[in-house]
């Protein structure tokens, strides 16, 4: 099949979708709607993607630039002549296919277009609705969004649900060895510190057991536009000495900050199937993550990490406290993560589910 893949920017999953498609015997198009002010992907389309120049894709998007766009695409749609339209955020990118008029179209949730932008207002769940219905297949990667779709106009029947999932391969444990020499212990988030991740909550827990625990560590990635409100908790806190800021890092070196934490915290209040979760689940990490739905589709209680109450930094600090009280025990529970990886995250068995969804797609549209 010919098949553009429209997406909202140049991510690391949009360098993952794009990299698998180039092993399949498909004709990839590549089309990005914006060109945002921080790209947190450093690796190039690969080789066999076709990059398409259009309208979009130089600056950030802008409601007003939307009927250029819808008339753009149009004149790409017609020079491509594609079998499908892979796209999302839902929208945005999906949004701008469906006013193309072009059929048929495999629309993807990317989590936070189902669980926060369609809250944004009126015109964001008209778009929503206007965009769902008319979608030939839905896909996600967490059963709360695909019931959010289906809420909001797609059909039951035209929807699969599949996790992301990670390579395997590149995250794994660290060895029995380094487990066994590491000092103190070590809590460790990469979640962007914007106010959907709620970075902000884990500062605040970290300050209380910091105060307990003299040997206890925070080592944080990313930036974000929280930074200064978090810098100053932990100052505030007196535990800044306590915490490593190990700024932005590359998916080929992120096994290795994986590897040196003893537990994983994720404080998000929106998500899908977090790949972050899904990449410490996979390095054999114990999580502790915010108790929202696609999170509990994941962790379960002392089986491979623990949930707190969304937003709660006092229940946060102390499942952190026991987590530290019970080290001796968090190998098997980091065993069992990496088991709950291998069955459920593991991204070659995954993406099958997408070549399936394409076949549905391209089956749905037609006649009868």
């Amino acid at each position: 099949m010919r098949v553009i893949y429209f997406s909202l920017d140049y991510s690391p999953h949009d360098h993952r979708f794009l990299s698998a498609l180039a092993e399949t015997e498909h004709e990839v198009f590549y089309v990005r709607l914006q060109r945002g002010a921080r790209q947190t992907e450093d690796r190039p389309v690969p080789g066999k993607i076709q990059q398409v120049l259009w309208a979009g894709g130089q600056k950030a998007f802008a409601w007003r630039d939307l009927p250029r766009l819808i008339l753009d695409f149009r004149r790409l749609v017609k020079e491509i002549k594609p079998d499908l339209i892979h796209t999302g955020p839902i929208q945005t990118c999906a949004f701008i296919a469906v006013l193309s008029g072009f059929r048929p179209i495999l629309t993807m949730s990317w989590g936070f277009d189902l669980m926060k932008d369609v809250e944004r207002g009126a015109w964001w769940r008209f778009a929503t609705r206007y965009t769902l219905r008319r979608s030939t297949f839905f896909t996600s990667d967490a059963n709360i969004t695909r019931d959010k779709a289906v809420f909001y106009g797609m059909a039951p029947d035209k929807t699969i649900v599949f996790p992301w999932g990670v390579d395997l391969d590149h995250f794994t444990p660290a060895s029995a060895a380094d487990q066994e020499t590491r000092p103190g212990f070590t809590v460790f988030c990469n979640r962007s510190w914007e106010p959907n991740y709620g970075v902000d909550v884990l500062a605040r827990a970290f300050v209380q057991v910091a105060k307990q625990h003299g040997d206890v560590s925070l080592m944080l990635l990313g930036g974000g536009s929280q930074g200064p409100a978090i810098r100053q908790i932990l100052s505030n806190g007196g535990v800044l000495d306590q915490v490593t800021f190990a700024g932005q890092v590359s998916q080929k070196h992120l096994p290795r900050f994986y590897r040196m934490a003893d537990l994983y915290v994720s404080p998000s209040h929106v998500d899908g199937s977090s790949v972050s979760l899904m990449e410490a689940l996979a390095c054999g990490l114990p999580c502790l993550v915010s108790d929202i739905p696609a999170n509990k589709e994941w962790v379960f209680d002392d089986q491979n990490g623990w949930t707190f109450p969304d937003g709660n930094a006092d229940i946060l600090a102390a499942k952190i406290q026991a987590a530290i009280e019970k080290r001796p025990t968090l190998p098997v529970i980091g065993k069992n993560a990496r088991t709950t990886a291998e069955e459920r995250a593991d991204w070659k068995k995954n993406f099958k589910k997408l070549m399936t969804a394409y076949e549905m797609t391209a089956r749905k549209q037609k006649p009868g």
